[in-house]
């Protein structure tokens, strides 16, 4: 009966949890000020580092790099680069690179809640209704933080089928 009670009582708590840390990390939207589904030229200090089609896609993205004073440290730790994937125009995806500190992760846990651990990705992870924040190693010395949007890629898959259609439609 005792093992019922503290099964029941951790998956309420983890619930509940689960359920801040979504409602906060939705709220947040990103990295800083840069917020995913955003247009990539409101960032200041981004400079194009090349276009490229994402696999299974008809339509180019853009790869940019962020060079701004303003996304180079989270507290006192220092941030090496931030990245930001786009398709058309949007941010989709946030890539901050930092050194390799552990209270990153705690005052993350701290905002966040809990991360879950993904062994098959080797990463942890928070999740909400329309963004994705993953949290791994990316080297020795260094973390990295992968903001992902869930929503861009469904309007790439929506292009997809149109341009699709389109053809068809042309036969």
């Amino acid at each position: 009966m005792l093992k019922l009670f503290t099964f029941l009582v951790a998956l309420l708590s983890s619930t509940f949890s689960f359920a801040q840390t979504n409602s906060e990390l939705e709220s947040r939207g990103g990295f800083k000020d840069i917020k995913l589904g955003e247009p990539v030229d409101s960032i200041k200090g981004i400079k194009l580092k090349k276009e490229f089609t994402e696999k299974g896609n008809v339509f180019s993205s853009a790869y940019y790099e962020v060079d701004n004073p303003e996304y180079m440290s989270i507290g006192d730790i220092k941030v090496k680069e931030v990245e930001l994937e786009t398709y058309h125009n949007l941010i989709y995806k946030i890539t901050v690179v930092t050194e390799k500190d552990a209270r990153l992760m705690k005052a993350m846990e701290n905002v966040l809640g809990k991360a879950t651990y993904a062994a098959k990705e080797g990463n942890y992870f928070w999740a909400s209704e329309t963004l994705l924040l993953t949290f791994e190693s990316h080297s020795k010395k260094h973390l990295k933080l992968v903001y992902s949007s869930y929503t861009i890629p469904k309007l790439m898959k929506a292009d997809r089928e149109k341009k699709v259609e389109n053809i068809s439609n042309d036969f």
